[in-house]
């Protein structure tokens, strides 16, 4: 028998992704029965603590010659291969409004998160997890003395069905003399928030998800991680920090524990769903720099992994995605259920 009412659980919809002003189309309708196929583990990462041909291990030598010092917590430096360089000259082409093109420039950093090849975020000790946050507190604010520099984006790529180029832990820093297109945007939508409500949007939205509780994954004094309402990849999350705060050199100390310990927590999460070493790409989205001041701003990370049912099985953005907008099946609100679900003692130790 047909049902008459609309049911977000059931019925096919879009959802306002009320970051970017963007859309996602979701079919729940195609997943009556979302864990089909054959689900199967992939083979226990088995990595060696320390690996002599690693251009991130200590002492090891990087490929531009360059040898890494004996470091024993997390230990950062230039990319090799940097993206954006700090010494491009200024310049601009626009041949009448046809060809545009315009000077990027900036400073690529590489993070190694631990001296140990083996242990990716979720299986490092929170203390440790606390260290790295530390250093990309304080490398955001080196970076942020410069004051060509625009915007700051810490992220990591982890696993190599993200693009990761090597296996060691780690993650990077691009500041750069201009703000990206995804900031733009979001940036837009939060500025109109404030204007109109008098608050940050992703206050309003963290209070509202808190008194639904059915996306949300973990909380703590300080962080909340959940499944967010327009969720695009299958099992993305986000944190957003309950305090609205611009940059993450606003955080204290006790904040910078608290999101050590949802981090562990998140990944944890993540590697227990499907007992491998969950990829994703993560990364923090914060207010731009030396470019005035914007109240407006409220600090989160978003994280976006790509495995859709078991850990060989992966969510491609292709056709209808790349065409015209995201689509998933599962809805974020199963996919929270099964993220709550999964155990915070990581199934190695187990």
């Amino acid at each position: 028998m047909k049902h008459t009412e609309f049911e977000l659980a059931s019925d096919p919809h879009t959802r306002l992704n009320i970051l970017t002003g963007e859309r996602v189309l979701v079919s729940p309708h195609r997943s009556k029965r979302p864990w089909q196929g054959q689900v199967e583990d992939i083979p226990q990462d088995s990595r060696p603590a320390y690996d002599p041909k690693c251009y991130l291990c200590p002492t090891n030598v990087r490929a531009d010659g360059d040898t890494n010092p004996d470091y024993k917590a997390s230990f950062v430096f230039v990319n090799d291969f940097s993206a954006l360089l700090s010494e491009t000259p200024d310049g601009a082409v626009n041949e009448d409004d046809l060809f545009v093109a315009d000077v990027a420039k900036g400073i690529c950093k590489v993070i190694s998160f631990s001296p140990r090849h083996d242990l990716t975020l979720p299986e490092m000790e929170v203390a440790a997890i606390r260290a790295v946050v530390d250093v990309w507190q304080q490398e955001y604010r080196d970076l942020s003395s410069n004051g060509w520099i625009k915007y700051i984006q810490i992220f990591e790529n982890k696993g190599a069905i993200m693009g990761c180029s090597n296996p060691h832990p780690h993650g990077q820093i691009w500041a750069q003399n201009g703000i990206p297109e995804e900031l733009q945007k979001e940036s837009l939508r939060q500025k109109t928030y404030f204007e109109k409500y008098g608050k940050t949007l992703l206050t309003a939205y963290l209070q509202a998800e808190l008194q639904k509780e059915v996306r949300i994954i973990d909380e703590n004094d300080s962080f909340v991680s959940l499944v967010p309402f327009w969720a695009s990849w299958p099992y993305e999350m986000m944190v957003v920090s309950k305090r609205a705060v611009q940059h993450i050199t606003d955080f204290t100390g006790q904040e910078k524990d608290d999101l050590a310990s949802i981090l562990k927590l998140l990944t944890t999460r993540y590697d227990n769903l499907f007992k491998t070493s969950f990829p994703y790409s993560a990364g923090m989205h914060q207010a731009p720099v030396n470019s005035g001041d914007f109240p407006e701003w409220h600090w989160h990370m978003h994280f976006y992994p790509p495995l859709l049912r078991s850990a060989t099985v992966k969510k491609f953005m292709v056709g209808y995605e790349m065409l015209a907008n995201p689509q998933r099946d599962i809805t974020p609100e199963f996919a929270a259920q099964q993220l709550r679900a999964c155990s915070t003692i990581h199934y190695k130790t187990v």
